[in-house]
């Protein structure tokens, strides 16, 4: 037996492995997520950008330590969205601070794993050359609770660079970038799978070997879902659910 209602913000495989495909789907209900297109349009003008610094700077692992002003506006701007998406997620699902203070900060947006499982999606940079193809962007919040989750050593770099760029400006690396623009897909796919919430057809797999990946929003990186156990998967008629006029649910974080 899985869910009988979808968590707002929440993509998760239906219990007979189906995914929500088509335009009809929960994914696009205007219940399911607040302003989600301009979610999924930051991250496409992210992408542009990041294929115009690859004119300048070839993908690999030879330059994944060079730091630049570009590379840095991007690693900015990417950590900008992870924040941004992982406060809506908790924010629609009814999740508060707290009554000691007022604000958003990484305590609150660790809590995201729970319910979306971030530590286990997989992205694939197909044209890069080298062993750092695959990246794991919230690996390390894995098999923890929230108060041992450690810091996301992209996301230090975001920050330490931000409060003291003169002196910490060579953070401001290219894997470090890549991770947070991966981190902001892997945040977007927990959400919304593949859609980009356009007229044009969703697109399924990718065409490369048989590896789980497949081709991701904005369709330049490819991506690998969680194996969702079945107790956790969600298991409704949509055609029935959509005319319940509260076809969503919260989900309850710790």
């Amino acid at each position: 037996m899985g869910l009988p209602k979808p968590y707002h913000r929440s993509y998760r495989p239906m219990l007979n492995g189906a995914a929500p495909i088509g335009h009809d789907s929960f994914i696009r209900h205007p219940q399911f997520a607040k302003s989600a297109q301009n979610s999924v349009r930051g991250f496409l003008l992210l992408l542009k950008d990041m294929r115009a610094l690859f004119d300048f700077v070839e993908p690999g692992d030879a330059n994944k330590d060079c730091y630049s002003f570009r590379i840095h506006e991007l690693l900015f701007r990417a950590c900008v969205e992870v924040e941004a998406n992982c406060k809506a997620i908790l924010d629609e699902n009814g999740y508060r601070p707290g009554s000691d203070r007022d604000y958003w900060n990484m305590s609150d947006y660790k809590k995201v794993q729970d319910s979306h499982r971030l530590s286990e999606f997989q992205v694939k940079l197909p044209n890069w050359d080298g062993n750092g193809a695959i990246r794991i962007p919230f690996g390390s919040w894995g098999q923890t609770t929230v108060a041992n989750r450690p810091a996301l050593k992209w996301y230090e770099a975001y920050n330490c660079t931000k409060h003291n760029r003169h002196t910490n400006f060579q953070e401001a690396k290219l894997k470090h970038m890549i991770d947070a623009v991966c981190g902001v897909l892997v945040l977007l796919s927990s959400q919304f799978y593949t859609d980009e919430f356009t007229t044009a057809p969703m697109h399924l797999v990718m065409d490369f070997p048989n590896d789980g990946f497949e081709l991701a929003i904005g369709e330049m990186l490819a991506v690998k879902f969680p194996n969702w156990p079945p107790a956790e998967r969600y298991d409704f008629n949509w055609d029935q659910l959509k005319a319940s006029p509260q076809p969503f649910t919260q989900y309850t974080y710790p």
